[in-house]
């Protein structure tokens, strides 16, 4: 296995590991953006090829097996004196922003997404490793993230390397179809060197 740092033309898969990560939440904002015309996955491949913003390639990483992408960690920041939720943001979002707001100034792992084909490898558990790094390198002392109530391979592993469980929201889901009915946020002490 290999971990490297992502690349611009690694966008295609960035976009399926963002949208795995929140069963299809960012597909459903790409398509308002994009409205019935437009391409949504274009759209998430051009937000993902940037160099700046929350979901940009410099924000994540990938791991390789054979040679071939097989699961993504992209993380960057918690914000450090969250403001106030503005009113005009979409209701489902509501929920994960009040998470957030809980974990200030954390290193906030927010995709952790593995290929079907390859999961039960250890790839999970040495990317959230790669975390812990990340966030060490970077003078962060937590990571936090926000996970659905229905990732049980997720939500047991993020408990077995230490992460516990700090709040819960209900999942508004709107139009949006899913079947999780929470978001858990966790935190973790970030390891020593």
């Amino acid at each position: 296995m290999l971990i490297r740092e992502a690349k611009a033309s690694d966008a295609a898969h960035l976009v399926r590991f963002i949208n795995m990560a929140a069963d299809d939440l960012p597909l459903h904002f790409w398509r308002g953006s994009v409205g019935p015309e437009g391409d949504p996955w274009a759209y998430g491949r051009e937000r993902a090829a940037r160099d700046t913003g929350n979901f940009s390639y410099r924000n994540a990483w990938l791991a390789e097996v054979d040679g071939e992408v097989a699961a993504c960690l992209l993380g960057y920041p918690a914000e450090a004196e969250p403001g106030p939720i503005d009113p005009d943001i979409p209701a489902v979002l509501v929920p994960l922003l009040e998470l957030e707001a809980m974990a200030p100034g954390s290193w906030y792992l927010n995709v952790l997404a593995t290929y079907d084909g390859f999961r039960g490898k250890g790839l999970g558990s040495a990317l959230l490793a790669r975390a812990d790094e990340v966030a060490r390198a970077a003078g962060f002392k937590e990571i936090s993230l926000i996970a659905e109530d229905t990732h049980l391979d997720a939500l047991r592993l993020y408990a077995a390397k230490g992460y516990r469980e700090v709040a819960r929201r209900p999942v508004v889901s709107g139009d949006w179809q899913v079947d999780a009915k929470e978001w858990v946020l966790f935190t973790k002490s970030v390891s020593p060197a």
